[in-house]
């Protein structure tokens, strides 16, 4: 569908791009002024998409917890990091035999992709050498032997596609390491550099404004990590929007605000609440 650009002021509005976890909800429990947020937007038809590197559940799945945590969302208006990566590996490894590393059953999202789980195998011995490695979110099956596996094939030449590159995401009990952590560690020591899809690779944010069939320019991008969900955004045209909740962290915008040369958030608000009032609605 053809949305035609909502016009506040000066600002052509054709869609808004949300990132979900520590922005929407935290945990899958909704943030304060979330579901009005998005309310108000449906009354102004304003198209809103949803783009994440969670990986743990499929789009059906997080649709799901969206709408029962009061945010009412479809399942097609998700696009996810299993997504992204699986239109990529049917571009540039067509019949690929792939090797899964992921925290969630994802395999829904992925039609037409050649997967085994890691959680398949328990070792010593390695499973078959595939013909690429596929990373999804870190969890309990990134154990060391599977991880061993996983550098191994990587220090051979194996193709290695990380869905994400996110070092960690926030819960309500803390930070939880994530999939960027153990990639920094594998790539430095075995001299090969893994592909990334996921934010903050270009191609999601590119994919979501295609799907509303907006330009970029006219798209705003919210997010709650300044180098994985605003500032790449930017990079391609969308106006971006920091919020100070989930991953926020004041001492990080700061540093980055120190730097004279380095590229700043269009706009930062205190939560996702406030964006309404930013765009004059």
């Amino acid at each position: 569908m053809i949305h035609l650009p909502f016009t506040v002021g000066t600002m052509a509005i054709g869609g808004v791009l949300f990132d979900i976890d520590g922005v929407l909800v935290t945990s899958w429990k909704p943030i304060a002024g979330a579901a009005e947020t998005l309310k108000t937007f449906v009354d102004h038809q304003i198209a809103c998409s949803y783009l994440t590197n969670t990986t743990t559940k499929t789009r059906a799945q997080i649709a799901e917890l969206l709408t029962d945590a009061g945010i009412a969302v479809r399942a097609d208006e998700v696009i996810t990091a299993a997504v992204l990566t699986a239109d990529y590996v049917r571009s540039n490894y067509p019949d690929a035999k792939c090797f899964l590393v992921n925290s969630g059953q994802i395999a829904e999202d992925m039609p037409g992709i050649d997967i085994v789980y890691s959680g398949e195998f328990s070792g010593p011995k390695a499973p078959e050498t595939p013909d690429v490695v596929l990373l999804g979110g870190a969890g309990p099956e990134y154990s060391h032997l599977t991880l061993s596996w996983v550098y191994d094939w990587m220090a051979q030449g194996v193709p290695v596609v990380a869905m994400h590159r996110s070092t960690a995401w926030t819960t309500t009990d803390g930070l939880r390491v994530d999939t960027g952590m153990y990639l920094i560690g594998m790539e430095q020591t075995s001299g090969r550099k893994a592909t990334a899809v996921g934010k903050p690779a270009s191609e999601g944010f590119l994919a979501a404004a295609s799907r509303l069939g907006v330009d970029a320019d006219e798209m705003y991008m919210i997010g709650d990590d300044l180098n994985n969900d605003v500032l790449p955004a930017q990079v391609v045209g969308m106006t971006g929007v920091l919020v100070r909740t989930g991953k926020f962290r004041q001492d990080t915008l700061d540093r980055w605000a120190a730097d004279e040369f380095a590229m700043q958030p269009n706009h930062v608000i205190d939560s996702v609440a406030d964006l309404p009032r930013l765009l004059g609605l």
